[in-house]
């Protein structure tokens, strides 16, 4: 069984920056591709950016792209999100999964069946 636990949600200002992580348990992190989803009240949970398991690929939603950054450290078993410049319309519970897709996988997560495993949820507030 996996786990996953986001941390480094938080109430800030338009335009400020946060670092979400994802910290996972057991040993298939390495082996799994990894997203963060979103969902903001009264909408669906959507896709925000992907890395494969590697993290020589990566995804961006074209409402993230330039603004925010995807990354893993999987000698850590954990992965980040890097979120600048942010806007009100990013407020929402932001989502870490994995996808156990194999070691020399080169796929990445685009929606939400993609996915094995999800964490618990960390909330970002941006005020205007």
């Amino acid at each position: 069984q996996v786990q996953l636990v986001e941390s480094g949600g938080g109430l800030v200002q338009t335009g400020d920056s946060l670092r979400l992580s994802c910290a996972a348990s057991g040993r298939t992190f390495s082996s799994s591709a990894m997203g963060w989803f979103r969902q903001a009240p009264g909408k669906e949970r959507e896709i925000v950016a992907s890395i494969s398991t590697s993290g020589g690929g990566t995804y961006y939603a074209d409402s993230v792209k330039g603004r925010f950054t995807i990354s893993r450290d999987n000698a850590k078993n954990t992965g980040y999100l890097q979120m600048n410049s942010l806007k009100p319309e990013d407020t929402a519970v932001y989502y870490c999964a994995t996808a156990q897709w194999g070691s020399w996988s080169r796929r990445l997560i685009y929606n939400i069946n993609d996915c094995n495993y999800w964490g618990q949820g960390t909330l970002v507030t941006v005020s205007s």
